[in-house]
């Protein structure tokens, strides 16, 4: 298992500016971080790498689909190619940034919905779509990891269980889902019980507090998730995932519309103690 830290808590673009977070992270005893990849070259990135290396950081990454032009359930075929196109975009900045999975929403647009229930030929759509971008991304040495989130996001995808069933489908060795400790908690009867029904198909894991502030202030049962977790034989990324109110536009995509936490420090301090011993106790 190692310990990653998404730096959407300060950045959707990450770049030189950021660079002393590596080393502090590094220090708190963090393994690896998420890089945001919403937008730049592969060029911008291969230079983001060099400095995680010289940090001594692993790295993951984490996209979307930023609009009804990139959309992977689409029944506009150019809508589904700006989908693919997107996908294969950004696994080609994670391998030049030297990373090595792909975790994110990547299924359909953020807050769009049809009022009706997802269909089969939206389902179809998204098999296709993901088993073109799990073999793009193989030939890159990048996993594939796409993530449920809360019916306030999205219709598509909302449970685990709908989520197993697509990676059962595109039926790829890299292609897995992304388990998300603050959407299981709205969207799961048993958050911790769903995860040794699909843990054959969570390759990535979220640790993120109920309100999306520091892991372990708030009611997610980590004491349980973690066991649930080690028990099944999951041995990948726990990546903390929190939102603040310092990028308005994250702030509103997310709905953050207060503060979560005093700090970022006690975010990254905190989140990582209640990982650590939360993993070794469970």
């Amino acid at each position: 298992m190692r310990i990653g830290f998404n730096l959407l808590l300060w950045t959707t673009h990450v770049s030189e500016e950021h660079f002393p977070l590596f080393a502090q992270l590094r220090k708190v005893g963090y393994d690896g971080v998420e890089i945001p990849l919403f937008e730049g070259t592969e060029a911008h990135y291969r230079h983001v790498g060099e400095a995680l290396r010289d940090a001594g950081l692993a790295a993951t990454g984490v996209t979307v689909l930023p609009d009804e032009q990139h959309s992977a359930i689409s029944s506009n075929p150019a809508a589904r190619k700006g989908a693919l196109d997107r996908i294969r975009w950004a696994v080609d900045c994670l391998h030049a940034l030297g990373g090595e999975l792909l975790a994110g929403p990547f299924h359909q647009p953020l807050g769009v919905f049809s009022g009706e229930p997802p269909t089969a030929a939206e389902k179809d759509n998204l098999v296709k779509v993901h088993a073109a971008a799990a073999d793009h991304a193989a030939a890159a040495g990048i996993a594939l990891s796409v993530e449920p989130l809360n019916r306030f996001e999205c219709y598509v995808l909302n449970t685990v269980a709908d989520a197993a069933e697509i990676v059962r489908r595109v039926d790829r060795p890299n292609y897995g889902l992304l388990y998300d400790t603050f959407h299981a908690n709205i969207e799961e009867k048993e958050p911790v019980g769903v995860i040794g029904r699909h843990i054959a198909a969570i390759n990535h894991v979220h640790v993120s507090e109920n309100d999306r502030g520091t892991p372990g202030k708030g009611h997610v049962p980590f004491a349980a998730t973690f066991k649930a977790l080690k028990a099944g034989g999951y041995d990948g990324w726990l990546t903390i995932e929190a939102f603040g109110r310092a990028l308005p536009a994250l702030a509103a995509a997310t709905r953050v519309w207060r503060d979560f936490f005093p700090s970022r420090e006690e975010v990254y301090t905190f989140g990582f103690k209640t990982v650590r011993s939360g993993w070794d106790k469970a």
